[in-house]
């Protein structure tokens, strides 16, 4: 699914222009996150942080993503970071998308149903669906001055 709103085309940043980060509403920034299909899961694992390639889908306010980690990434975390964005090249107008909240396995009553309409990047056991409930939301658009 695509945003139903097309960003404002950047203009080129000048010293009198300059590139400039808009803070979104939670809302605004889920918007823009059900828009895009695809983000990066962050995670500590011995001591260091992770980021991995992720898909995800906005399902009844929850974050379901399938992820090419080991399902022990949910193990002893209170919660864990998705990020997604959509920035363009030259004048680097966009957005950036970052959820944080408790995470779950998805059950295997949903396994199936998410394993063909997420496309993955491995199968096995670094394949992981689960389900984050937002409970931190921040969102940036990213633009110039003058794109506002």
């Amino acid at each position: 699914m695509t945003n139903p709103k097309p960003l404002t085309p950047p203009t080129t940043p000048t010293p009198s222009n300059p590139r400039r980060m808009t803070e979104v509403t939670g809302a605004e920034a889920l918007w823009l996150l059900e828009g895009a299909a695809q983000g990066r899961l962050v995670h500590a694992r011995r001591e260091q942080t992770l980021v991995r390639p992720a898909v995800h889908v906005m399902e009844y306010g929850r974050l379901v993503v399938r992820a090419p980690v080991q399902a022990d990434v949910l193990s002893g975390r209170p919660a864990l970071t998705y990020h997604a964005d959509e920035i363009g090249t030259g004048a680097g107008g966009g957005w950036s998308v970052t959820v944080t909240g408790p995470a779950e396995p998805v059950g295997d009553a949903e396994a199936a149903h998410y394993r063909r309409t997420l496309p993955g990047w491995t199968y096995g056991p670094h394949d992981t669906l689960l389900r984050i409930t937002p409970q931190s939301v921040t969102g940036y658009r990213l633009g110039t001055a003058a794109a506002r």
